[in-house]
């Protein structure tokens, strides 16, 4: 469905506000539908993308807590200081406002039309979204109107985590009841409206009963935790690549903004935030994932690394005219945010490129550290003193500072992916070009974070890897070590597929295009998978299935369960291995623990945003003893603690 959004109906979302404050209250025009008229066709779609706006920049937000990614250091910026585990209150907003202001204001109006005309399975998708934007509100938050919210009340009161975990499983048994009805003669077609399953109601309840099993393992440190209960949900997921819930999305010239936060309609919800400007980087530790350089790590590299982990051009070489004729790839090496001190040092800074040979003088007054940066030059210097001059010819990838630290800020390739939005030069090169005019890239991207790459909001993969930990749990390793290895394969063939049809599309970027078969073959069979049952570990399982989930909240959920690396659920030890709080953290009075078996050691929930501490305040503090105050940043929400 390329018609992902009609852009002329795109006032829709504003009428939809009139659920709270009835100030629309127009004659009908057809041409320009009122809350009141907008038929389910037209409602859906923008419930379906605010919805993923919010949970794209939920994504991005969380992984850069969970270290999979961080940002260019800035003392004040929002998802900076995320980075060290030191936030502000504004880092929950754009979520907040997504969920509330673009999709959720519009699902009761979306049910009552259809109701209308019979329209059941449009009431089914309704009752789906709501559960997950409302469990991604309690995972984000804890506390949250829920009850009252939209209900026309200005200060509706907050519910505990378990009233609103109850309601979206009931939610979702609704929308399987809903879906499972054949809709009345007459009644507008869900596929006239879903963006996400083109109105297959089957992949719809796979997407619930997939839901179902995610949420019921959520509550993993809960007494009332089945793990029968989520595999009998298994049974009804998605079973193949071919269940996998997708939305779409393009890489269109002249795509229309965005109307809460100004960016472009069609593009991927998580590539939004996470690779949209300069700031992103991947961390060192996502990187030794992919390199199995942890403790008791293969040393094998997945196959899969340079599909995730961006490259940009090195050792350039010119023709007189100043074409690039030659060039290597340097592949990034992620930020090491849990032993460096490198943005305590103002970095990483990006890569420039040289249109003209740059002189850059650096001072640097330790003699020995004066020595190796000496050592480490590739281009022509001299030395005066304390001062060391380089020449960058035309042509290099350097970084323009006369900070000697970040010299070598170039092995941090940034995530950046244009667009048409963005200055991309076409719909299938959405290369970072330092300079475009010379095609000099400065970034290939990442499989998950392009304009254009698909949304997975649900997939078999995840299944697997969801049953190979109940298994483990239930102490049944042959049919743990099965899914877990159904898991990684399921990871492949899905990028395999999506790899193809950007090759298909006419993509030169090396890193869209498949990988070699035989060296998936080789890993599946090497240290870096475990071959037998009774070695694996739930590490193992966790591993594999942050590299197949990409950059999503889903992990962070994950890690809340098992304390990070805490070492202290079950029997299982250690699950994120070499896992530390950022080096730079100092936050102590936000996340005041003194050990990691401290449950406030770790960063366990948001803020609530300006929104409520500006007009709902008082229902805000009664919610939490540690509503507003510091230390709520590490307060486990309800389903993280027993």
């Amino acid at each position: 469905m390329k018609r992902i959004l009609s852009i002329t109906l795109g006032l829709i979302l504003l009428l939809g506000f009139s659920s709270c404050e009835n100030w629309l209250d127009v004659n009908v025009d057809p041409d320009n539908p009122t809350d009141i008229k907008a038929t389910p066709e037209i409602r859906l779609p923008w419930i379906q993308h605010y919805y993923m706006y919010a949970w794209g920049t939920a994504n991005m937000r969380t992984s850069t807590i969970a270290g999979i990614m961080t940002q260019t250091y800035s003392a004040t910026a929002a998802n900076s200081r995320l980075a060290a585990w030191n936030p502000i209150q504004g880092s929950g907003t754009t979520i907040y406002q997504n969920w509330f202001l673009g999709a959720a204001v519009n699902l009761k109006p979306l049910i009552d039309r259809a109701e209308e005309q019979g329209a059941w399975h449009y009431i089914g998708a309704a009752y789906c979204i709501r559960a997950m934007g409302f469990m991604m509100m309690l995972d984000i938050y804890g506390e949250m109107p829920y009850t009252e919210a939209m209900t026309g009340k200005y200060n509706p009161a907050y519910d505990q985590g378990d009233v609103i975990y109850n309601g979206c499983m009931a939610d979702l048994e609704k929308a399987i009841e809903y879906f499972s009805k054949t809709q009345e003669p007459g009644a507008t077609a869900l596929s006239e409206g879903d963006t996400w399953n083109g109105g297959d109601v089957n992949k719809w309840l796979k997407l619930c009963y997939g839901l179902k099993a995610r949420y019921l393992l959520q509550i993993s440190k809960k007494s009332t935790f089945d793990p029968a209960a989520v595999l009998t949900a298994l049974q009804n997921g998605p079973q193949s690549n071919a269940d996998n819930i997708i939305m779409k999305h393009y890489n269109v010239e002249g795509d229309a903004l965005n109307f809460t936060v100004g960016d472009p309609y069609q593009t991927n919800s998580t590539w939004n935030s996470a690779a949209y400007g300069l700031s992103q980087r991947f961390t060192r530790w996502y990187a030794n994932l992919l390199t199995n350089n942890f403790t008791g790590g293969s040393g094998v590299t997945d196959p899969r690394l340079p599909k995730l982990l961006p490259a940009m051009m090195t050792n350039v070489e010119l023709n007189p005219a100043g074409t690039i004729v030659n060039y290597e790839w340097a592949r990034d090496i992620g930020v090491d945010m849990m032993n460096s001190n490198i943005r305590q040092n103002s970095g990483p800074i990006n890569t420039a490129y040289a249109n003209s040979p740059q002189t850059l003088k650096y001072t640097i007054a330790d003699e020995a550290a004066r020595t190796a940066f000496i050592a480490s030059i590739p281009h022509p210097y001299t030395v005066s003193g304390n001062d060391v001059s380089v020449t960058y010819p035309r042509g290099a990838f350097y970084v323009n500072s006369t900070n000697y630290r970040r010299a070598g800020d170039t092995v941090y390739v940034n995530m950046r992916s244009n667009s048409m939005s963005t200055s991309g030069v076409s719909a299938t090169d959405m290369y970072y070009y330092l300079n475009a005019n010379v095609r000099a890239v400065g970034g290939t991207g990442s499989f998950f974070v392009r304009p254009d790459s698909d949304s997975e909001i649900l997939t078999y993969a995840e299944m697997c890897f969801i049953k190979a930990e109940v298994y483990l749990r239930q102490g049944n390793a042959p049919q743990a070590h099965a899914a877990y290895i159904d898991g990684i394969e399921a990871s492949f063939e899905r990028m395999q597929t999506r790899l193809n049809e950007w090759k298909s599309a006419g993509t030169i970027n090396p890193d869209q295009m498949p990988m070699d078969d035989a060296d998936i073959t080789a890993y599946m069979a090497s240290a870096a998978v475990v071959q037998s049952a009774g070695n694996l570990t739930m590490a193992d399982i966790m591993q594999q299935k942050i590299i197949a989930m990409g950059i999503n909240m889903q992990i962070w959920n994950d890690m809340r369960r098992f304390n990070y690396s805490a070492g202290n659920i079950g029997s299982f030890g250690v699950v994120y291995r070499d896992y530390k709080r950022p080096y730079e953290f100092t936050a102590t009075n936000i996340i005041p623990g003194t050990s990691p078996s401290d449950l406030n050691y770790w960063f366990r929930r948001f803020n609530h945003s300006t929104h409520e501490s500006n007009y709902n305040n008082e229902q805000l503090l009664l919610s939490n003893p540690l509503a507003m105050k510091d230390p709520i940043w590490s307060d486990p929400v309800w389903w993280d603690k027993e």
